[in-house]
């Protein structure tokens, strides 16, 4: 399995500006790089037959370009191999529906980062303090928050400026086991995602959206104030960082809210179903997608995924069209406006929230695809609130409760509906 640490970088004003340097040589060279892929003719062979002779050029072009000469070897190999990683990128995007272009130069304010790749850096400790001992570089000291597992093997490091100034290290490891699924899972869930509440479980629990209506209009102000400012000016790069802190904030509480969210699902349940919904296809539409776009279903899915996937869970995706109409108990489909929030079936007479209903629906989908027959519980664990309860009653989970897994936060009663 491949999995990636993310840590918080401290370096000196020093390692900052040969941070930088070797950043922007790592540019220089992808964009003559890109320029030279351009003249290869697609008969010359595969992409990678051809990515790989731009960088059979590396030897010849230190004789010239002595810039190349202070960055490590393989930092030069993995700028120029980035024109693979990126067509292959624009690809899938084009497969997915997506109008895409082709690759163009890379601005200084648009490279970010570079790699090293299976050597040239290490851990080490320095009056005290954690460092990462970069070839050619420095050694730049480190938050290092939690440790790698000694089992896995450290590929790559790719040190990445965000356009708040921060530097991280991100290290890409490899080797650890993937635990085995369940042949029985017994704990199993199906979750509807939603606006007005972000997640509704088969369990009954329902979790609040994620309030950042004061983060949006902090961001509003500083990106006027931006817009005042002249161009390029010192006071317009000041604002300029503060527009980027203020997205970074927005950025941070949205996917620390997703993560703690989706580690309790994989923790807590054998199976989990949620449904596969074009969000693109959603964001075109002119009405909502401004929710619907901060809701980040498709990154909360694939959270869920990578993390299932960890834990040993089976996670599977379902169909999502007809879950809301379905009925859970007898099937028959019944249309309802967004505005009716509970399902009443016409056929049967069963009633209950209709989030919960589809959250249901979306669980035997589930069972259904993976080829499993129904849990016999469907209430695998403790949870926040009884299973059917209406969605007049005090059945959400206020987004601030949502924490890590062990907490016992999630499982607490609810207060019950007046």
């Amino acid at each position: 399995m491949h999995y990636a640490y993310r840590y918080r970088l401290h370096p000196t004003e020093d390692q900052r500006e040969t941070l930088d340097y070797h950043r922007d040589t790592c540019r220089q060279l992808y964009n003559h790089a890109l320029n030279e892929f351009e003249k290869i003719p697609e008969s010359a062979g595969t992409l990678n037959q051809r990515v790989r002779q731009v960088r059979d050029q590396l030897t010849d072009l230190k004789d010239w370009w002595d810039e190349l000469t202070d960055l490590y070897s393989t930092v030069t190999q993995a700028a120029v191999m980035r024109i693979e990683d990126s067509i292959k990128a624009l690809s899938q995007l084009k497969q997915n529906g997506y109008n895409v272009g082709s690759l163009n130069w890379k601005a200084p304010d648009e490279f970010r980062s570079f790699t090293y790749v299976q050597s040239g850096f290490e851990f080490d400790r320095k009056d005290g303090q954690t460092v990462i001992s970069l070839s050619k570089l420095a050694d730049i000291p480190i938050s290092y928050h939690r440790e790698i597992p000694d089992d896995v093997a450290v590929k790559e490091v790719c040190l990445k400026k965000e356009r708040t100034g921060e530097w991280y290290a991100s290290f890409a490891v490899e080797g650890k086991e993937e635990p085995p699924k369940p042949a029985n899972p017994d704990r199993c869930i199906g979750i509807d995602v939603g606006i007005l509440k972000y997640a509704h479980d088969t369990d009954g629990r329902a979790v609040g959206s994620l309030d950042l209506q004061d983060e949006r209009e902090r961001l509003k102000r500083e990106q006027r104030s931006l817009s005042r400012k002249q161009q390029g000016s010192n006071n317009w790069e000041q604002q300029r960082l503060r527009v980027a802190e203020c997205h970074q904030q927005v950025r941070r509480k949205r996917h620390d809210f997703l993560h703690k969210l989706s580690n309790y699902y994989a923790t807590e349940y054998d199976l989990v179903a949620v449904e596969d919904l074009n969000v693109k296809s959603m964001l075109e539409s002119a009405r909502n997608s401004r929710n619907t776009a901060s809701a980040a279903w498709d990154t909360f899915t694939t959270m869920l995924q990578y993390k299932c996937k960890r834990e040993g869970t089976h996670f599977v995706e379902v169909e999502p069209a007809g879950t809301t109409k379905e009925c859970a108990s007898c099937g028959v489909e019944s249309d309802k406006p967004l505005w009716v929030r509970e399902h009443s079936c016409p056929a049967c007479g069963f009633e209950m929230d209709r989030d919960a209903n589809a959250a249901l629906n979306i669980l035997f989908r589930g069972f259904e695809k993976l080829g499993l027959g129904q849990s016999e519980d469907t209430t695998p664990v403790e949870t926040a609130l009884p299973m059917f309860t209406p969605s007049g009653a005090s059945d959400v989970v206020d987004v601030q409760r949502v924490v890590e897994t062990g907490s016992p936060t999630l499982k607490e009663a609810a207060p019950a509906a007046e």
